[in-house]
């Protein structure tokens, strides 16, 4: 989609409003257009030499209208904030709901934390468009009621509004689509600086290496200087259209000046109206300022909404379409089927022609060499990754009609990535669903080991922690995350590795747990713990992305 359609959309969404700000704006614009007449009739009234009652009504009259176009300011005021905060709320919903639900490989080359920092854009698009609406929209509008009124005093004002609108039209051409490109260049070098100094932070520790943290000095030099080379650019393009302001204003005011007094001279004007022509050409001049200043605010909305749409183009999971397969809730059974799996870019599958069959309450454990595709099984099972062929049914039923929330609401998933967030312990765990209670919530903490340690935390349960939860060590977070897990209760369990930071007796312990008919889920369970030996546990070894033993 290009960036002129992104804005089409936005102005349709909250066309109401924006008529409201344009229907007030015409109301100030015709209110305005008295005002120069007013000023004629009453210097009119003053050569004259004498006050009347009618120079008293004609003052009282221009006043009003000064304090009636200042109250329209104010109710356009008042509407532009309304859509400045639905602009806010939509952007904010709309990212909030997207990024679980885009396809896992519209992001497997991406780092989601950065593509988040595109919401910011929201704040220029915020300003931008209303300082568009209210600003540019006066100002055309008293372009169009200024030349409307200057051709009640001459014929030669119609040609000078032809020419005047002539002008603009070829200077907004020349400059908009190479003013468009180099926004968008200067943007893009502004995020990849605003990413790489992201990457410092997370990094922090390991930049504090001298030959690292020189190399990450250079590394942000060149991106800056990459910057301010496409932003010197972009510059060029905005001093160039002020230059041609310049002359435009410059052409304008020297040919009406001179038309004018050459009319005042030949008493086709009289000295009232060419002194409320001067004022009508100032204000005219004045909101061609306005709109040559405002393309620069247009290029930065059009920037900032093609931002905003390299999250919102990214493509959803479909979740619900033609997919009325109730999940039975008393088993789960998953079938795997000649199924295979091949990452984007990539020429060779990770997984090659699978035949698996999981049923109700089956204890699996998967091992094999790193990148043999363990992973990659598990994502498919938790149906974050669509097969590229073969099958995966559900209770006998292709998966393809399966509504895909109600089949997650099933699957209790803990992989390499997932971790905490920012909340307390108990939102951590329980995500404060109405739904569970206390009494559970205890069992589970006892199950995982977590009780003794929430007993030593001052606020326990309420304890807040922070971003991917670097304050606790990496055993309690494996815990917070199994408790999390089984807390949902659900039918599948799939866990890749989430129990090698836990202690080995404390591990032993939750695994027997997790293994044990007490607890009625399927566990699909990564590890290469080769002292695992139940008989009831069933070990499928992968090599090269096939199933070598089952």
């Amino acid at each position: 989609m290009k960036p002129i359609e992104r804005f089409k959309n936005l102005i349709k969404i909250d066309k109401r409003d924006i008529y409201q700000i344009i229907l007030y704006s015409i109301f100030g614009g015709l209110i305005s257009l008295t005002l120069p007449l007013g000023v004629q009739s009453i210097v009119n009234f003053l050569q004259a030499g004498k006050i009347s009652t009618s120079w008293i009504i004609l003052v009282l009259i221009v006043v009003t209208g000064v304090i009636l176009v200042g109250v329209f300011k104010i109710m356009q005021f008042r509407i532009s904030e309304n859509l400045q905060q639905k602009i806010f709320v939509r952007s904010s919903i709309e990212f909030a709901y997207r990024f679980p639900k885009i396809k896992f490989e519209k992001l497997y080359n991406q780092y989601p934390p950065e593509l988040a920092n595109r919401f910011f854009d929201t704040v220029s698009v915020q300003k931008g468009i209303s300082k568009l609406l209210l600003d540019m929209s006066t100002a055309f509008l008293q372009i169009i009621f200024g030349l409307l009124l200057l051709s009640l005093y001459h014929p030669f004002f119609i040609a000078f509004g032809i020419v005047l609108g002539f002008l603009l039209y070829v200077i907004f051409k020349a400059n908009y689509t190479i003013g468009l490109t180099t926004s968008l260049k200067e943007s893009q070098y502004k995020y990849m600086v605003a990413h790489w100094i992201q990457e410092i932070a997370r990094n922090h520790l390991s930049f504090k290496n001298k030959n690292l943290f020189e190399f990450s000095l250079n590394k942000n030099d060149d991106l800056v200087s990459k910057y301010l080379n496409h932003r010197e650019n972009h510059f060029n393009i905005l001093r160039r259209q002020f230059i041609q302001l310049i002359g435009f204003k410059t052409l304008i005011t020297a040919g009406l000046l001179v038309v004018g007094g050459l009319l005042v001279i030949n008493q086709q004007m009289n000295i009232g109206q060419f002194v409320a022509a001067e004022i009508v050409i100032l204000t005219i001049i004045t909101a061609v300022e306005k709109l040559f200043g405002g393309l620069e605010l247009f290029y930065d909305v059009l920037t900032s909404l093609e931002k905003l749409g390299s999250v919102v183009d990214l493509e959803l999971e479909n979740t619900s379409k033609n997919k009325k397969f109730e999940i039975e809730e008393e088993y789960l059974n998953i079938e795997l089927k000649n199924l295979s799996y091949k990452y984007p870019n990539t020429d060779t599958p990770i997984l090659k022609n699978i035949n698996l069959t999981i049923n109700q309450g089956d204890k699996i454990i998967v091992n094999g060499n790193n990148g043999s595709g363990k992973t990659t099984l598990l994502r498919i099972i938790a149906k974050i990754l669509e097969p590229t062929s073969g099958n995966l049914l559900v209770n006998d039923v292709n998966d393809n009609k399966v509504n895909l929330d109600e089949y997650r609401k099933k699957i209790g998933h803990v992989g390499f990535n997932t971790g905490t967030f920012e909340g307390t312990i108990l939102e951590n765990i329980s995500f404060n669903h109405p739904s569970i209670t206390k009494t559970e919530i205890n069992k589970v903490l006892r199950i995982v080991k977590l009780t003794e340690f929430i007993k030593t935390l001052p606020d326990g349960l309420e304890t807040m922690l922070y971003t991917e939860g670097k304050q606790i060590n990496s055993s309690v977070v494996q815990k917070i995350l199994l408790a999390r897990v089984l807390l949902m209760k659900p039918n599948v369990i799939l866990l890749e590795d989430a129990l090698s930071k836990i202690d080995a007796k404390h591990s032993k312990e939750i695994f027997d747990y997790l293994t044990s008919k007490e607890n009625p889920c399927t566990l699909v369970y990564i590890s290469n713990d080769i002292s695992i030996s139940d008989k009831h546990i069933k070990r499928i070894t992968i090599n090269n992305g096939v199933i070598v033993n089952s």
